[in-house]
C-alpha cells in the first residue's frame, strides 16, 4: 500500500501499529485481536490504524513478511557454511520453525483462519506472496549453493515443491505438543533420509522426468 513516500513520523506510527498487531497476536492470538484493540495499544485512532492497514488481513500480512525476514537472517548464515543439499535443505526447515516458536500457542487460532483456499491470509494466496516468495528464495539459495549438482529442471522445481512440503511440516508442527516437538523432528528427519536416498537416482533418464514431473505436480498446489 505504502510506499518511499511514508514521511520518517509516518513509518513510526506504521509500525507503531504493526507492532502493537503482532504483540497482540502472540499473547491473544489470531480470532481475539481487533483493529480497535490494536489502535488503543498502539496510541493511535482506530482510523489512523485502519489508514495504515485497511483490514485486519493486512496486519496478518505484515506479521508473515517479518517472520520471514527474521528467517532470512537467521537462516542465510547457516547457509554459507554448508554445502550439502539434504543439510541446507534441513537448515531452511529448523530455522523456519524456531523462528515460528514464539506463534506456536497460538497457531491454530490463524490455521482456523486461513485454511479455506480462498482466505486472503492463506499462505498460498494472492496476498501472501510477499512473505511466501521469501520462503521459496531461501529454499532457492538452499539449492543453487549446493555441492550436489542436480539435473537443471530438477534444480529449478525443487525449491517451489519443497516449499509445499514446508507447509505441511508447519502443520504437523502447529498441533505437535511432544517434548521438542518430537514428532515435526521426527517427519523431518525421515522425509530427508528419503530425499537423501533418492538424489543419486534423479539423473537417470527414466527416474529423471518422473522426478520432474512429481515436483511440477506437487508445486501447482501454489497455483
Amino acid at each position: 500500500m505504502f510506499g518511499s513516500e511514508l514521511t520518517p513520523k509516518a513509518e513510526r506510527t506504521r509500525t507503531r501499529i504493526r507492532d502493537a498487531a503482532i504483540t497482540s497476536f502472540i499473547e491473544r492470538g489470531y480470532p481475539d485481536t481487533t483493529i480497535r484493540l490494536i489502535a488503543a495499544e498502539a496510541g493511535v485512532s482506530v482510523g489512523n490504524a485502519y489508514y495504515y492497514f485497511p483490514s485486519k488481513t493486512h496486519l496478518v500480512q505484515a506479521l508473515y513478511e517479518q517472520v520471514q525476514q527474521e528467517h532470512v537472517r537467521v537462516a542465510v548464515p547457516l547457509l554459507d557454511r554448508e554445502n550439502g543439499l539434504v543439510d541446507r535443505l534441513r537448515i531452511v526447515f529448523e530455522t523456519g520453525l524456531s523462528v515460528l516458536e514464539p506463534y506456536q500457542r497460538v497457531a491454530p487460532g490463524f490455521l482456523s483462519a486461513m485454511i479455506a483456499p480462498d482466505s486472503p491470509i492463506n499462505p498460498l494466496s494472492r496476498e501472501s506472496s510477499p512473505a511466501r516468495a521469501m520462503t521459496v528464495g531461501l529454499f532457492r539459495r538452499a539449492v543453487d549453493g549446493a555441492d550436489h549438482k542436480l539435473p537443471t529442471e530438477i534444480a529449478e522445481g525443487l525449491p517451489d515443491a519443497v516449499f509445499v512440503a514446508y507447509l505441511g511440516l508447519v502443520l504437523r508442527w502447529t498441533y505437535d505438543d511432544g517434548e521438542g516437538h518430537s514428532r515435526t523432528r521426527r517427519l523431518l528427519d525421515t522425509a530427508l533420509k528419503l530425499l537423501s536416498v533418492a538424489l543419486p537416482f534423479v539423473r537417470v533418464p527414466g527416474v529423471r522426468g518422473v522426478a520432474r514431473d512429481l515436483l511440477e505436480q506437487i508445486a501447482e498446489v501454489r497455483a
